[in-house]
Formats: C-alpha cells, structure tokens, sequence
C-alpha cells in the first residue's frame, strides 16, 4: 500500500491485528529484510513494514536527511492515527524511531533500537572508511547522510519517558561504548547486547531479533549480556 506524507509516497505493507508496531529499516534496504519477524509479531500486533523514503517502492528525493525521514514517520503514525504504536529500528531506522520519540513525545508507546548510533563517530573506523570508498564511488546521497549525520546530543536522550530497548551485536559496527552511552543516556532503558553477533546478523533475514524483543514487548523482563 502506498501513503503520502511530507509530498511524498510511502510504501508500506500491513499485516496481523492488535497493537500497532512500526518496521523501519536500515540503509539501502527495505523492509522485507523482517521477513522473519513480520509473522511472528501479526499474531498479536498490527505491523506496519515501511520503506523509507528513497528505499524500496517509496519515492526518491535529491537529497536525505535524518530529520526528514524521521518527520515521515511521525506523519505516518498521525495519518493513520495509530494510538501510541511501537517502533522496530534497525540501524538508520533506529536512528529515524529515536529522532521520532525524541522530537514528539507521547507519540510512541515503547522503542526498540537495534544498532544506533548518535553521530558518524559511533561507527568503527573501518567501516566508515568504507562507507567513504562507497561514495567516492556511488555517489549515493543515502550513504553520504551516514558520513555526515547523525548528530543527536546525548543529553537529548533524557527527555525520553517511555520503555526502550537498545539492541547490539557483540562485533557490531557501533563502537560497544557508545551503545553503552546510548542506553546510559536513556532513563529505564534496557541494553541486550548478543554475543557473536554482527551489525544486522540478528535482524535481517533472522529470526534472533523477536526472540531478543518477545519478552520486553510483553513487558516481562528478560536476561541481558552486557
């Protein structure tokens, strides 16, 4: 299904029926990576699996920015007036959930970031040392937002008045300190950290993230590798 928001179209798949929960995606993805996940959440929430703007079957814009992607979110949940739904993100899709709680409170009902980051310095040198040969390269704008942006204050993070859960491979590409100061930076939140695992190898195609959200979701308090 398509939306417009922002002046623009976004697709979106839905599924199941009960709680809303949002799907947001990472980088140059769409959102049939939760192809795992989507059937296990239908069983008791309604998922809405969307792909951002420039991604999947969603309009191409010149230019992207995380502001701007996460203000098509907020105009998603408002649209659909879907009262207090959660939010799934990995990766820039973590980012785009967080800026959406962070720039308009109450909106979200509980957050689930998987690999976030605050600013590009959060990512490990030689990964972003490829993300800089990629866009010599490509000339992907999509890949030059993630040189250049985020750049959220930490010190936002404590305006947050609702149940989150931070997410991370034990090899992800996220610097550990800084996933650890982005849950330290979160009144409440909780840190699962995976052993063995890497940036998007829980997530994508997987079938590791719901059984590392199931029981937060349920509002149960599960065991935790920090």
């Amino acid at each position: 299904m398509f939306i417009k928001v922002n002046d623009l179209k976004l697709y979106y798949e839905k599924s199941g029926s009960g709680q809303p929960i949002l799907l947001l995606h990472g980088n140059g993805e769409d959102h049939r990576i939760f192809d795992k996940l989507i059937p296990k959440l239908a069983k008791s929430c309604t998922v809405y699996a969307i792909d951002s703007r420039g991604h999947g079957k969603s309009d191409r814009v010149p230019t992207y920015h995380y502001e701007e992607m996460a203000s098509d979110i907020s105009a998603f949940i408002r649209q659909l007036g879907l009262e207090k739904p959660w939010i799934c993100g990995f990766s820039d899709g973590a980012i785009l959930g967080l800026l959406t709680a962070l720039e308009n409170p109450g909106l979200v009902g509980k957050l689930v970031l998987c690999g976030v980051n605050l600013s590009p310095e959060a990512v490990k040198p030689a990964a972003r040392r490829m993300m800089k040969w990629s866009y010599r390269l490509r000339h992907d704008e999509r890949v030059g937002m993630m040189l250049r942006e985020p750049q959220i204050d930490p010190a936002r993070l404590a305006s947050l008045d609702l149940p989150v859960l931070v997410l991370a491979g034990s090899r992800d590409l996220i610097l550990p300190e800084h996933t650890r100061l982005v849950a330290q930076s979160i009144p409440g939140a909780r840190l699962l950290v995976l052993p063995g695992e890497k940036h998007g190898s829980y997530v994508v195609h997987s079938d590791l993230l719901y059984a590392a959200m199931k029981t937060f979701l349920e509002g149960t308090r599960p065991t935790f590798f920090e």
